[in-house]
């Protein structure tokens, strides 16, 4: 056999396991919901929405009290998540009058398997379930927010960044750029950067689809043109809190806030500890959707109200 043809297999098979590796290194893990609504005693409908490359996302649908439509809120977890760990930001959203809708990612949750998940398919997923919320009986499509953490506030914000029909934006815990996020997880990882890092980040870039740059926090705050509101914790060490001044640094207008609280990554899944984050958080939301209530035009206004009856029981919805 010539060394040549020997050479190209080996090259072949070092090519394949190298896509293997990166592939399951990167794929998150898929964690069921311990937790539903009705555990902090609140109704909702269990939805499914469809994405892109005909898959259905599972989410969950807690239809406000009183007035509807009411203004709503689109809330996307981070990495390896799912809907259920949002969960404690609910109750004051559901407090203050908003409607909410929890999604599950693609490969997370309970929403359907696709063959990658990333931060743009994310946001596809986010931008189909808007289209959802706003034929949604429940939801004033003028006043719909975007919520999300980690990688979902990173793609909330690149959602946000390409539509001029979202009202406000918050942004829990996101990183600034893709790389820097890879570099930190290569680098726990123990994997050098170069030249084994670099392949992996220029492979990523080809399966996505999409240059870092592009879709980088840093880039789609400067494009954002609504209330947003970039929140993270001090004690960070997954995503310095550095990464959330440099978003700040490179906004364009003073639409957008940067709000340090003390905390980790995760401390927003404890209501206990972070209760006045979550009120500010929704107050800022509660005035950047009644700014935006008040922009309707007058008859709009008059009549996007009615009374619904009040919703005790789980229902499912296609």
């Amino acid at each position: 056999m010539n060394a040549w043809f020997v050479a190209l297999i080996a090259t072949s098979v070092a090519l394949i396991a190298f896509r293997f590796a990166v592939r399951r290194g990167l794929a998150p893990t898929r964690v069921p919901h311990e937790r539903t609504p009705a555990d902090l005693g609140l109704g909702f409908d269990v939805v499914h929405i469809p994405t892109a490359r005909n898959k259905r996302l599972h989410a969950w649908l807690v239809p406000a009290e009183g007035v509807e439509p009411a203004p709503a809120a689109l809330v996307m977890h981070g990495w390896g998540g799912n809907a259920a760990m949002m969960l404690p930001i609910v109750p004051a959203l559901h407090a203050a009058g908003f409607a909410v809708l929890l999604i599950d990612a693609r490969c997370h949750g309970h929403s359907d398997e696709d063959d990658f998940t990333s931060l743009p398919r994310f946001a596809e997923d986010i931008d189909h379930a808007l289209a959802w919320l706003q034929q949604c009986p429940h939801a004033d499509p003028r006043r719909i927010a975007l919520v999300g953490h980690s990688v979902g506030a990173g793609a909330v914000l690149l959602a946000a960044s390409r539509r001029d029909d979202v009202s406000a934006v918050v942004s829990l815990a996101a990183f600034s750029h893709p790389v820097a996020m890879m570099r930190r997880f290569l680098a726990h990882k123990r994997v050098p950067f170069l030249p084994v890092g670099w392949l992996v980040l220029r492979y990523v870039e080809h399966v996505v689809g999409h240059r870092f740059d592009d879709i980088a926090p840093v880039t789609s705050i400067s494009r954002i043109r609504c209330p947003t509101l970039l929140v993270h914790g001090a004690e960070d060490t997954t995503v310095p809190p550095s990464e959330a001044a440099l978003i700040h640094a490179a906004r364009r207008g003073e639409h957008v806030h940067l709000r340090i609280i003390a905390g980790s990554h995760d401390d927003f899944g404890d209501p206990k500890d972070i209760a006045g984050e979550i009120v500010a958080l929704t107050t800022f939301l509660r005035d950047a959707l009644h700014r935006a209530g008040n922009a309707l035009p007058l008859e709009q206004s008059e009549t996007s109200g009615q009374i619904m009856p009040q919703r005790n029981s789980t229902q499912h919805v296609d």
